[in-house]
C-alpha cells in the first residue's frame, strides 16, 4: 500500500516521523511530504521518505512577517502540485492544513466527494484519479472561534473520507458539536515517543538537588503557565522548570515567578530534549484546554509520572495510573496535589511504572500503526472500484 502523510507546514516532525516509521515497519511504503523544519533537525526517515515539497523559497527567520508572506506566495502553487503528486498514492493521509479556508478547495480529488476543485464524483474519476482522503485533527475546534468559523470548519470535515482523533473527547466534540458522522471519525491514540526516550543518558541543564517539576513544550496562554506558577508559591522544597519557546509575551510571568523557577524560554529541539525529561521527578501540564499533547506522550515515553488537568483527553491516559488529574483552572487543587506527589516518592514510583507500561502498550507506536493501516484498509475496502488489494 502506498501512502502518503502530508504535513505541509511541517507543524509535528517528530509526530510525522514516528507515525510514518510505525507505517513503515507494518509494512506500508510510506512517503512523508512535508516542508523544511525551520526550528533545526529532524529525526532521519527511516523506513519511509522525506519529501520537502511545500514553501522551498520560503525566507525570513521562523515566525516573521517576511517568512508568512513568503509561504503564504508559495501555498497554492505548491498545494496544486502536491495535487499531481497525490497520484502515487493508494491513500493520502494529512496531519495539517496552512490555510484551511483554501485548502478544502486545494486538496486532490477524493474517492467519494463532491464539490469544488477537491471534488470527484461517487465511484471515483475515470482513470483511477482518486484516493481516499485522511485528516488527523490534531486540534479538534478553534478555540476561540469567530463568526462562521465552525461551520467552516465543518465543511472542512466533510473533504476527508476518515477524520482521525487521539481521544474519545475528540470524537464526541466532533459528532455532538459540529454533527460530524459518527462513522467518519476514528480513535487512534497519539503514540509515546519512544525513540526520544532511546537517548543515552545527559548532564542536566541546571544542577539541583531538589525534587524538580517539568513544565514543557511552546508557552500558549491556554496551557495555564499563570495558573502553575500562582500554585507553585506554596512550594519550596521543588524547583519548577519551565522549558519551551514562549508564543505571546512571557515577562509578567517572569517578575512573578518565586526564586525556585528556572525559564528556559526558547525552541528546544529532540538532541537537547532528553536531558530534560531524564532529570524531572514529575512533568505538569496545567492546561486549561486541550484534546490531546505531544508532551504528554513524551513524558509517558520517558516514564515519568504526571500531573495534569482534567481536561480533553487527560483523563483518559490517566486512568491507565500514569497519571493525577485535578479540577482545570483550579488554584488550590493545583497546589495541594503538587504538594501531596512531591511528598510521597512510592506514589511518584508506582506511577512512573504504569507510565512505562503504558507507553509500551496502548499507546506503542507499533499498536498505533497497525490500527492506522487497518482504517485505510477499511477505506479503500469501502470503494470496490479501486484495483488495490488490501494487506494480506
Amino acid at each position: 500500500m502506498r501512502v502518503h502523510v502530508v504535513d505541509p507546514p511541517a507543524y509535528t516532525p517528530p509526530y510525522d516521523h514516528a507515525l510514518c516509521g510505525a507505517l513503515g515497519y507494518a509494512g506500508a511504503q510510506v512517503t512523508l511530504v512535508t516542508s523544511r523544519f525551520a526550528y533545526g533537525p529532524v529525526p532521519p526517515a527511516e523506513g519511509y521518505e522525506r519529501r520537502e515539497l511545500f514553501y522551498r523559497a520560503a525566507l525570513g527567520a521562523p515566525g516573521s512577517r517576511l517568512r508568512t508572506v513568503c509561504r503564504l506566495a508559495e501555498h497554492v502553487p505548491d498545494m496544486l502540485r502536491y495535487r499531481h503528486l497525490a497520484r502515487e498514492a493508494d491513500i493520502v493521509h494529512f496531519q495539517w492544513l496552512s490555510v484551511q479556508h483554501l485548502d478544502g478547495h486545494l486538496l486532490p480529488p477524493r474517492r467519494r466527494g463532491s464539490g469544488g476543485l477537491a471534488g470527484g464524483h461517487a465511484g471515483g474519476a475515470p482513470g483511477g484519479d482518486t484516493r481516499p482522503l485522511v485528516l488527523t485533527a490534531h486540534d479538534i475546534l478553534p478555540r476561540e472561534p469567530r463568526p462562521g468559523q465552525l461551520a467552516a470548519q465543518r465543511r472542512l470535515y466533510e473533504r476527508f473520507d476518515a477524520i482521525v482523533v487521539h481521544s474519545e473527547h475528540g470524537r464526541a466534540r466532533l459528532t455532538r458539536e459540529l454533527g460530524v458522522e459518527s462513522e467518519r471519525v476514528h480513535v487512534i491514540p497519539h503514540g509515546a515517543f519512544a525513540h526520544l526516550a532511546a537517548a543515552a543518558p545527559q548532564p542536566p541543564p541546571f544542577e539541583t538537588d531538589k525534587p524538580v517539576v517539568l513544565c514543557f513544550g511552546l508557552m500558549r496562554p491556554y496551557k495555564g503557565i499563570d495558573l502553575l506558577l500562582q500554585a507553585w508559591h506554596e512550594i519550596d522544597e521543588a524547583e519548577l522548570w519551565i522549558a519551551g519557546m514562549p508564543k505571546f509575551d512571557i515577562s509578567h510571568l517572569r517578575r512573578a515567578a518565586p526564586a525556585n523557577v528556572r525559564f528556559v524560554p526558547r525552541f528546544i529541539g529532540d538532541t537537547e530534549l532528553p536531558a530534560y525529561f531524564q532529570r524531572a521527578d514529575l512533568v505538569v501540564l496545567p492546561y486549561r484546554e486541550i484534546d490531546q499533547s505531544g508532551v504528554l506522550l513524551t513524558a509517558l515515553a520517558f516514564g515519568k509520572p504526571m500531573l495534569l488537568s482534567d481536561v480533553g483527553g487527560f483523563p483518559e491516559v490517566a486512568a491507565t495510573g500514569a497519571a493525577r488529574t485535578f479540577p482545570a483552572g483550579d488554584v488550590p487543587a493545583l497546589s495541594a496535589a503538587l504538594g501531596e506527589l512531591l511528598s510521597d516518592p512510592a506514589a511518584l514510583a508506582a506511577m512512573a511504572e504504569r507510565a512505562r507500561a503504558a507507553a509500551a502498550g496502548p499507546y506503542s507506536w507499533d499498536e498505533i500503526g497497525r490500527r492506522t493501516l487497518r482504517l485505510y484498509d477499511s477505506l479503500i475496502t469501502l470503494s470496490p472500484e479501486k484495483s488495490i488489494p488490501s494487506r494480506p
